[in-house]
């Protein structure tokens, strides 16, 4: 999710892709190419996309933040609203105040989960089911919180939702119910005042362990899941990731692509730490919010919060998994 913008914060494209560039090109590096604007959205009707979720039929599922929706579009850009969460009649949403659909969790029956933050009773996971029912809230979150991403871990049934003002990974059962502060600690919180706005922010599950971005500290992070399901020591994976927002695992590996909202950049980090920018605005980026890998297919939506022209779209690249040749361009 975006963060509010200081002017002193702005940073030329220069200068973003220089400080990006933390490691030469490796020969393992995935390349992306081809990158494509596939549908476009309406500023004007709340229409940012801020999460995705992919379909088995490649398909995307996006959250319209300020919209409530969630809009499915497909690879030719045809899109349909699926559902609409309840408006609330005064919302106190801390960072943003107005009321926005977040993070997008898919499971295997195809139910989607939805988190909604409200600042008020609303604010929690909802769940969308496949038969066209309304939207149903299956669990409440801190109304003083602001719950951002969310993933899914099927295997043990559990929800995960990373809180960017309270510095919380939120454990919820897949049924609903009851919240754990499953993860907390300084790594996952925002900068303290008056700097800081924005803390863990996109999160997945991958290889035994829940991944969390934190906007504020420029930072990558990896919770291992132990073997009772409590959380374990939080580790730093990368750093220097300015505005890193959502992201998305290209593989069986750790190699990750890093939606930097504010630079307009898509990042590839190695599993050493290292990134390198590989799509930017002249691709089409438009803040870009988050990212989904399905197969050899990228995509990136773009919520255009920030940008002078308007252009919130989602955008699709080609993904070769394999090894590229050092000191090449990637695309």
């Amino acid at each position: 999710m975006f963060r509010v913008l200081r002017p002193a914060a702005t940073v030329t494209a220069a200068v973003a892709l220089t400080v990006l560039v933390s490691g030469p090109a490796a020969a393992g590096d995935p390349v992306v190419s081809d990158p494509r604007v596939v549908a476009h959205f309406d500023f004007a009707l709340g229409q940012t996309p801020e999460n995705i979720a992919l379909e088995p039929d490649g398909s995307a599922n996006l959250t319209m933040s300020f919209a409530r929706q969630v809009v499915n579009v497909d690879k030719q850009g045809t899109k349909r609203i699926l559902a609409t969460l309840p408006a609330v009649a005064n919302p106190n949403t801390p960072v943003i105040g107005s009321a926005a659909a977040m993070g997008i969790a898919r499971a295997h029956d195809g139910t989607l989960y939805v988190t909604y933050a409200t600042g008020t009773a609303e604010t929690g996971i909802w769940r969308i089911k496949t038969d066209g029912s309304a939207p149903v809230q299956i669990a409440a979150l801190p109304a003083t919180g602001f719950p951002n991403g969310l993933a899914l871990d099927e295997e043990c049934g559990m929800l995960y939702v990373a809180d960017s003002v309270l510095g919380t990974v939120w454990r919820v059962p897949r049924e609903g119910g009851s919240r754990t502060a499953w993860a907390t600690g300084e790594a996952l919180r925002p900068l303290p005042a008056p700097d800081g706005v924005v803390g863990a922010n996109g999160i997945k599950v991958h290889n035994g362990a829940v991944w969390v971005s934190n906007t504020d500290r420029k930072t990558l992070l990896r919770i291992p899941v132990r073997s009772d399901k409590n959380a374990g020591a939080i580790e730093t994976r990368a750093t220097g990731l300015d505005w890193i927002d959502d992201f998305a695992f290209t593989g069986r590996d750790d190699t990750v692509l890093a939606a930097l909202i504010m630079d307009n950049v898509l990042a590839l980090v190695r599993p050493d730490g290292t990134h390198k920018p590989v799509l930017t605005q002249q691709d089409g980026l438009s803040n870009p919010t988050s990212v989904a890998v399905g197969g050899r297919t990228v995509y990136v939506p773009s919520a255009s919060y920030f940008t002078e022209v308007k252009d919130p779209n989602l955008l699709l690249a080609k993904l070769d998994k394999r090894h590229g040749l050092p000191g090449l361009p990637n695309r």
